[in-house]
């Protein structure tokens, strides 16, 4: 297994975090929501595999390109 980390695509605000470090998740799950400029963008999981860190809460502001959590990959 190999750890990948999972980055935001745009600076905004950690608005919903949707799964938990543990949960099993598949490619193109929901793992947070952040919301910018009062749109909300899905941060999708890369591949399918386990969630193994969050490195952010709700509410936490993020920029692009920021790594939000890890994902150990199948």
């Amino acid at each position: 297994m190999s750890s990948l980390p999972i980055e935001a695509e745009v600076t905004g605000n950690v608005w919903k975090i949707e799964k938990k470090i543990g949960d099993r998740v598949e490619a193109e799950d929901v793992i947070m929501i952040l919301e910018s400029m009062k749109m909300e963008i899905p941060v999708e999981a890369p591949c399918a595999g386990t969630l193994t860190a969050l490195l952010v809460k709700e509410e936490d502001s993020v920029n692009e390109d920021q790594v939000v959590a890890m994902i150990d990959a199948d």
